[in-house]
């Protein structure tokens, strides 16, 4: 057992603190006292430190049942901010948050070429026009979270590998030097599945799968309320699991992966390949799918079919109380969701249906760049 010193008993109680008004808004220091089992002596020093801090403000008093009137102290979401990062193959996408999560501001930019010098470049360019968007944003900023595809080394804050996108050991170094303000990387599944779990549709829920399916597939895992990222923070690779022996060539050089299957990449393949006429999107599959045309439901059958061989795999190995499906497709839930569930559980011997629910992000397309936004957050303040 670890002992703690009073400097980090205080962080922790001033954690506790924020975390509480945050989601209670107004609340007396009494309240808190008793909410938190910490004396009012300490809530009053803490308090009078966020106070100058501008992180709460005193708003009015409260009623009493005699004596002084208590005064209540309100949670400001706007005291600080955060910015997210999403890099995807064709473009960079970039907001400004508060501590609610709430996006304040939000700019893009396409990619011309996908090299070390122009995602820098364009980062740079992003994040500048966000701490610009109002005159405190650079006093109030937390940090800057980057979600990317495959494997981070967050320590060394390089991009190692990302198969899909022909990308190998990007430092993010400079961005920390030139801005001089923290940089955190997160795999962009992980960062999905931090955005899930303390904003979307896992809001607070122990054990979770979030299967993020974008160019590729990847998988943030949450065991009793932790993120697990294996030995090396290498875990969540579940896109390369292999689903069929010796079946589609992957660009991690194996075959057979689930991404080749599952991934939105692959289900656009796969439609221009069985029609004459060539789509660029999820979403013109979808509406030719629901005009019933022959093409677009075949494809369509054939993909669910193909993300229930990986889910399946998913709830064998993990046994979670939620798969959470996020990324675009998770716009079509209407689509999916009971056909999917039925190729999971149906003539499964180990699970029946409700055994592991499996939902559908309410974040959508927002996930990952929510997730890389609150790393700064609970970096500083733990919620």
């Amino acid at each position: 057992m670890i002992a703690l010193d009073h400097s980090d008993i205080k962080t922790n109680n001033k954690k506790r603190i924020i975390n509480l008004l945050s989601k209670e808004r107004e609340l007396t220091k009494l309240d808190i006292s008793r909410k938190l089992d910490i004396s009012v002596p300490t809530v009053t020093t803490i308090v009078g430190e966020l106070i100058e801090e501008g992180i709460v403000e005193e708003a009015g008093v409260a009623t009493s049942t005699g004596g002084r009137k208590p005064v209540i102290i309100r949670f400001l979401p706007d005291s600080r901010y955060s910015i997210g990062i999403n890099l995807e193959k064709d473009y960079i996408r970039a907001v400004l948050t508060n501590l609610d999560s709430k996006i304040i501001e939000e700019t893009k930019k396409e990619l011309t070429v996908l090299t070390e010098d122009e995602i820098l470049d364009i980062m740079k360019m992003l994040i500048e026009h966000l701490m610009n968007f109002k005159e405190d944003i650079k006093d109030k900023l937390l940090g800057i979270g980057i979600s990317l595809p495959g494997i981070i080394n967050e320590d060394e804050l390089t991009l190692e590998v990302a198969t899909n996108f022909r990308l190998k050991n990007i430092s993010f170094k400079e961005l920390n030097s030139y801005f001089n303000i923290p940089i955190f990387l997160e795999n962009e599944a992980n960062a999905g599945a931090i955005a899930e779990s303390k904003l979307g549709i896992a809001k607070d829920l122990k054990n979770l799968i979030y299967v993020s399916i974008t160019e590729g597939v990847g998988g943030g895992i949450f065991i009793d309320n932790g993120m697990y990222k294996g030995k090396d923070k290498r875990a969540g690779e579940i896109g390369h699991m292999c689903i069929i022996k010796n079946g589609r060539q992957c660009n991690c050089g194996r075959k057979g992966c689930w991404e080749t299957y599952a991934s939105n990449r692959a289900l656009i393949k796969d439609y221009n390949k069985k029609s004459s006429e060539t789509v660029k999107s999820i979403n013109e599959i979808i509406k030719r799918y629901n005009l019933g045309e022959e093409n677009a439901i075949y494809v369509i059958e054939e993909y669910i079919d193909n993300l229930a061989e990986g889910i399946q795999n998913l709830i064998f190995i993990f046994n979670p109380d939620y798969i959470v499906i996020g990324g675009e497709i998770s716009k079509y839930s209407d689509i999916f969701s009971k056909k999917l569930s039925n190729k999971v559980f149906n003539s499964n011997e180990f699970y029946k249906e409700g055994d592991v629910n499996i939902l559908f992000s309410s974040l959508g397309d927002d996930s990952n760049i929510l997730g890389a936004a609150l790393i700064p957050i609970l970096d500083k303040f733990g919620f």
